[in-house]
């Protein structure tokens, strides 16, 4: 049975990780096993749950005891359930909550790049892309069209970051996900090549004197694809694209050059998805 607890400041104790910490002491680097991430609202919460992750505290009002937040309390066992007034979450998140419940969820072990894609045929890898909303965004397509598994570079925001988790609506939480390479040198160096040899050829979303239209037959061919996305702004980098298998462009019109790196990857996931099943194969 939950340990109900109220609360009516910033400061009350056991809070600290809702109202103190940063993203950076919560992920805790030095100690990833004890490293939390925030959940935010009871869609995302029984997304965790559902996917079997470790719920540690869970923060709602009192008045979402008997409303939004009644599935989830039952669904936890002896853990702290902070109650705060509509106010005070207000001030925590920075805007006005909805459905106010936020929930402290244990960080997952990292699984291996590898690993995840050895049963996939089509898979995301983002190169630096800083914002955690337009990683959350690309999180959110991935799951949605059929994106087997991510993969990040070392230099990509964490996709556990309270707003790329909420912008995501939970579907980090769903969709495999892993670092590839060690460092931003490892995989700029070897990057492609290490998805070559696990059997993808690789896409670089960009325009270049090489690039292929995203309807290419050869594309769709492929039986494993690695789809790949820069950085806001600059996109991929030049050996990014010299490296990779394909070069693809999306037509466009009225002089458009480009799209957000969320619009481009959901139109990307959505032309190039496997067509061998019905579905992708999840690890």
């Amino acid at each position: 049975m939950p340990e109900f607890i109220e609360i009516t400041d910033l400061s009350a104790p056991g809070a600290d990780i809702y109202t103190k910490l940063t993203e950076a002491q919560l992920r805790n680097r030095l100690e990833p096993e004890k490293g939390i991430f925030i959940a935010e609202s009871p869609k995302v919460i029984a997304l965790a749950l559902d996917a079997g992750y470790e719920i540690q505290s869970v923060l709602t009002e009192e008045r979402c005891l008997d409303g939004c937040a009644k599935d989830i309390i039952s669904r936890l066992g002896d853990i702290p359930v902070y109650l705060a007034g509509q106010e005070i979450l207000s001030q925590i998140t920075g805007y006005k909550l909805n459905r106010g419940v936020l929930a402290a969820v244990k960080r997952p072990a990292q699984k291996s790049a590898e690993d995840i894609c050895q049963n996939a045929h089509r898979i995301a890898v983002l190169e630096n892309i800083v914002d955690s909303t337009n990683l959350g965004a690309v999180f959110r397509s991935a799951a949605a069209l059929g994106i087997d598994a991510v993969l990040i570079t070392p230099s990509c925001c964490d996709p556990l970051l309270r707003r790329a988790v909420r912008v995501s609506m939970g579907t980090v939480l769903l969709v495999p996900w892993a670092v590839i390479c060690d460092t931003p040198e490892d995989w700029f160096s070897n990057g492609t090549a290490k998805l070559n040899s696990w059997g993808f050829r690789t896409a670089a979303m960009a325009l270049s004197d090489r690039s292929v239209s995203i309807d290419d037959p050869a594309l769709a061919a492929e039986e494993k694809l690695a789809i790949v996305l820069g950085t806001e702004g600059d996109g991929l980098s030049k050996d990014t694209i010299a490296r990779c298998d394909y070069t693809v462009k999306i037509p466009m019109y009225h002089g458009v050059d480009s799209l957000n790196v969320a619009a481009a990857g959901a139109v990307a996931f959505w032309e190039l998805r496997w067509r061998g099943g019905s579905t992708g194969s999840r690890s």
